[in-house]
């Protein structure tokens, strides 16, 4: 089967899959496991007979495509290598992607071409109660049948490793681990430097996490604590945590689309404070801009499913943009309660890069929220192109981003998976909840109720 030069579509997915199995039928199943919200069939491809259960899931996020091509990529691999299956006693389930209803709507262009622009104008992410990862009520009360689909997955398998793979659309690779895989920092650093990935050894994510070594993370557990200091929405509840109890191990792989070479950078900055209000000045000047945007549109939107769609991510994105404005300004008051860490080179790029992001994200939203209706009787098309082609060149200033071919990107997630795997194969399993610190007997406090 010949390689895939640019992300697979749903559709190519599903039959690439499928084509694999009919030629090694003894070895490859492919199962329906469940159906997304709009009844798309959620598909799991299992390699191999072990008893060692791997759980490898693909398209969390609805626009980050890569964990597609990966799962490809790893299903060829384990199905080459008995060393993956028979000699480990493994066996890989491979969710060929979680979020196909938000992959679908992202087709526009995961097909190309590969431009900034062209990306932001038809990015496409749920918001935060859309999203199938998160358990913002706790696992009980999930509602979405995708999640319910993956929680029941993992109740099944009980898997040794959990993989998730997500990506960065600029910035560089960084892995987030529920437990500490000694050695895995070291592995990821010569992955990285073999294709060309450039580490984010500051990484917005985990900006208050602690460090497991380089570009390696540890995603604090899930309670009340951690949400007053939490930037993302990865201090709730999610599907990293819930098979924590069988003793799993969950890593999240995250690949660059356009790698910038800041993001490796961990050597001080000569003037964090003029940046940190920089930064936190063009955040809340675009936020202001694009509340007023939403404003004037607002009145003539049609009161249908596709605007919710929309709406949603718009509403998270101008909701939490004025607290981090603020969480990263120097001068602000509120920041001296949860002060930052040690401002790098790398973690300013990663806060600069992930302000312009928000900003780009939300004018892209918008963007399709008036070209959709066909119309623009408020007059703001003209001011959101030019707001994302400005920011768009910020990037290309400020970061001279390169875009990453889409094979080496599955390549470097696909190496990190398999580095994980047999890392977590050395280390017994850890079957308690009580071990973790900080674990709480009862449900994390919601972020949407904050």
């Amino acid at each position: 089967m010949p390689p895939l030069l640019r992300y697979p579509t749903v559709d190519e997915l599903g039959a690439r899959a499928a084509a694999l199995v009919a030629r090694h039928p003894r070895t490859a199943r492919l199962r329906r496991v469940g159906v997304s919200r709009a009844g798309t069939p959620l598909w799991l491809l299992s390699i191999g007979h072990g008893s060692r259960q791997v759980l490898v899931v693909a398209g969390p996020h609805a626009n980050e495509p890569v964990g597609g091509t990966t799962v490809l990529r790893l299903a060829e691999r384990t199905l080459a290598d008995p060393r993956l299956t028979e000699a480990a006693d493994a066996t890989w389930n491979l969710l060929l992607c979680l979020d196909p209803d938000g992959l679908r709507r992202n087709e526009r262009w995961i097909t190309g071409p590969y431009a900034l622009g062209h990306y932001f104008r038809h990015f496409f992410r749920p918001g935060f109660l859309e999203q199938p990862e998160w358990l913002p009520d706790g696992a009980a009360a999930a509602v979405l049948p995708e999640t319910r689909t993956l929680l029941a997955l993992q109740d099944e398998l009980r898997p040794v490793l959990q993989c998730s793979l997500h990506g960065v659309d600029v910035g560089g690779g960084f892995v987030e681990l529920t437990r500490d895989l000694p050695g895995l920092g070291g592995r990821v650093a010569a992955i990285a430097a073999r294709l060309g990935i450039p580490r984010e050894l500051g990484a917005y994510d985990a900006l208050y996490w602690p460090g497991l070594g380089p570009a390696v993370y540890r995603i604090p557990s899930p309670h009340p604590g951690d949400l007053a200091a939490a930037i993302t929405e990865a201090a709730v509840e999610s599907t990293w945590f819930h098979p924590h109890r069988h003793g799993t191990v969950t890593a999240i792989v995250e690949a660059p689309m356009w790698g910038v070479t800041a993001v490796s950078d961990a050597s001080p900055h000569a003037d964090a404070p003029a940046v940190l209000r920089a930064v936190s000045r063009t955040l809340r000047e675009d936020t202001v801009l694009l509340a007023g945007l939403l404003a004037r549109i607002r009145p003539h939107l049609a009161a249908a499913p596709e605007t919710a769609r929309l709406l949603a991510p718009v509403g998270d994105y101008l909701l939490v943009c004025p607290g981090l404005a603020d969480a990263w300004d120097p001068d602000h008051g509120g920041s001296a309660a949860r002060p930052l860490p040690p401002m790098t080179t790398a973690r300013l790029a990663a806060l600069r890069i992930a302000g312009q992001r928000l900003a780009l994200r939300t004018a892209g939203l918008l963007h399709q929220l008036v070209t959709s209706a066909g119309r623009d009787p408020a007059g703001v098309l003209p001011e959101l192109d030019r707001l994302i082609d400005a920011r768009c060149a910020d990037y290309r200033d400020m970061w001279a981003p390169r875009w990453i071919p889409v094979a080496r990107q599955s390549e470097y997630q696909a190496r990190v998976v398999l580095a994980a795997f047999e890392l977590t194969v050395r280390h017994p399993r850890v079957r308690s909840r009580s071990g973790e610190p900080g674990w709480g007997p009862g449900s994390a406090v919601p972020m949407h109720r904050e």
